[in-house]
C-alpha cells in the first residue's frame, strides 16, 4: 500500500527523498478506519438479517441491506411482502444507517477541514520535488535577510530550499515565490532530511539568535561527518565581532555582520560622496551588472602552472582578476600577467555576471579551449 502512495504522489525511485512521509499520511488516513469498520459491520448484520427473515439470495440480501442502510432507495425487491418483524428490522437499519452516515461525513469533514491531511499531501509533493535538487543551498530562517538573498538566488538561477517554522510560513513562501520550502523546526533532523541536505552545496543561516546559529552549524557539521562527504559551505550572520569569533571557531566558513556592512556603506557615502552612486549603478544595472566572485582553479584545469597572461580572460571575456588566494593562504592583490597560476588557488574576478559565468566554464576545462588559442 505504501508503494501505491509513493507512485500516486510522484516519488522518483532514482532520486528518493532522504525522509519517507508515507507513514504520516497513513496515520492521518487511519482516522477513516473506524467509520469504515462500523459501516461494514452494519452491512453484514443487515445482510444476515434479510437472509434469515426473507426468501432472499445472498446477493439480494446484500443489495437490500445496502440501499436500506444508506437510505438511497426502496421498492426493488418485494418490500410490500415484508412481514411485521422485517418491517421493524428495516426501520431500525434505516435509522442506524442515517446516524452512521452522518457520523462518517462529520469525520471526513473534520479530517479534511482540519488541514493536516492536505498539508501532509502538499509536503510529500514538495519533498519529492526537493529530492531532485543537487548542489543547492539550504537557507535556515525566513526574515528580511533571506528575502533579499532569495531574490538574488532566483535572478542568478541558484536553487535553494527555505526552512522556517512560523505558522504562516507557507503563505509567506508563496508571497515571495520560493520554489522550494519546508515549514518545520530548522533544528530538527526531519527538516534537514526534508531539505535533502545530503545533496546540497552549502547552507545559509539567518537566525538573529547566535545560539541558534551555533547549534545549527554544529548539527550540520555532525551530519556532514556522518555522511562522510565533502564539507558544506556554511554562511552565517553575527551581530558583533565576539559572536563572529565564536561562530568561526565551530566551523562557519563565511560570517556576515549586517551592522558592520551598514556602517561601511554609510562611511563610504560620507567620506567619498558620489562614488557610492556610481558603484550602486554598476552593481544594480541589470544590463551591465558588475559582479565580484571567487572561482577555485581545480587540479585538472588547463590553467595550472600557466602564467596569468596566458589565460587571456580580459581579452576574451572582459573579466579581470583583481586578486589571487594561494592554497597556502598567501594573497596576491592586483596580480600581474607574470604570476604563475597554482593548483586549487582562488581567483577573485570582477566583471559582468554573464561574462564571469562563461569564465568559470573555461577555467573548469581540462584542455585549453580552441577560441583562446587565437587570442
Amino acid at each position: 500500500m505504501a508503494k501505491g502512495f509513493k507512485w500516486f504522489f510522484g516519488s522518483d525511485k532514482s532520486k528518493k527523498p532522504d525522509i519517507d512521509l508515507t507513514g504520516e499520511l497513513l496515520d492521518e488516513l487511519s482516522r477513516f478506519r473506524f467509520p469504515l469498520v462500523v459501516v461494514q459491520i452494519f452491512l453484514i448484520i443487515g445482510t444476515l438479517g434479510y437472509l434469515a427473515l426473507e426468501d432472499y439470495t445472498l446477493i439480494e440480501a446484500f443489495f437490500q441491506a445496502s440501499y436500506t442502510f444508506t437510505n438511497t432507495g426502496f421498492g426493488a425487491l418485494r418490500e410490500h411482502q415484508f412481514s411485521p418483524i422485517t418491517i421493524i428490522f428495516t426501520t431500525i437499519l434505516m435509522l442506524i444507517g442515517a446516524a452512521t452516515i452522518t457520523f462518517c461525513v462529520a469525520v471526513v469533514v473534520n479530517v479534511i477541514m482540519g488541514g493536516k491531511l492536505i498539508s501532509i499531501i502538499k509536503e510529500i509533493k514538495m519533498v519529492n520535488k526537493i529530492a531532485r535538487l543537487k548542489n543547492h543551498y539550504v537557507i535556515f530562517y525566513h526574515n528580511e535577510f533571506s528575502i533579499e538573498l532569495s531574490k538574488q538566488f532566483l535572478e542568478a538561477q541558484i536553487p535553494f530550499v527555505m526552512i522556517d517554522d512560523s505558522p504562516d510560513f507557507e503563505r509567506k513562501a508563496l508571497k515571495y515565490k520560493y520554489p522550494y520550502f519546508i515549514n518545520d523546526n530548522p533544528h530538527s533532523i526531519n527538516a534537514i532530511l526534508k531539505a535533502h541536505l545530503s545533496s546540497a552545496k552549502g547552507v545559509v543561516i539567518f537566525s538573529k539568535n547566535t545560539t541558534d546559529n551555533i547549534a545549527l552549524i554544529v548539527s550540520i557539521r555532525l551530519y556532514q561527518n556522518e555522511l562522510k562527504r565533502r564539507e558544506y559551505n556554511i554562511i552565517s550572520i553575527a551581530n558583533n565581532d565576539e559572536e563572529a569569533d565564536k561562530i568561526k571557531k565551530i566551523g562557519c566558513d563565511y560570517i556576515i555582520s549586517p551592522t558592520n556592512l551598514a556602517a561601511q556603506r554609510i562611511s563610504s557615502i560620507i567620506l567619498k560622496p558620489g562614488s557610492e552612486n556610481i558603484i550602486e549603478h554598476f552593481m544594480s544595472n541589470k544590463e551591465n551588472a558588475l559582479s565580484l566572485e571567487e572561482v577555485v582553479v581545480p587540479k585538472y584545469s588547463w590553467l595550472v602552472l600557466k602564467k596569468l597572461k596566458e589565460a587571456h580572460l580580459r581579452e576574451a571575456f572582459k573579466v579581470s582578476v583583481v586578486g589571487i588566494m594561494q592554497k597556502d593562504g598567501k594573497y596576491i592583490s592586483m596580480p600581474t600577467g607574470e604570476v604563475l597560476i597554482s593548483s586549487e588557488c582562488k581567483f577573485l574576478l570582477i566583471g559582468a555576471t554573464n561574462d564571469i559565468r562563461a569564465t568559470k566554464r573555461v577555467i573548469m576545462r581540462r584542455q585549453k579551449p580552441e577560441e583562446l588559442k587565437y587570442v
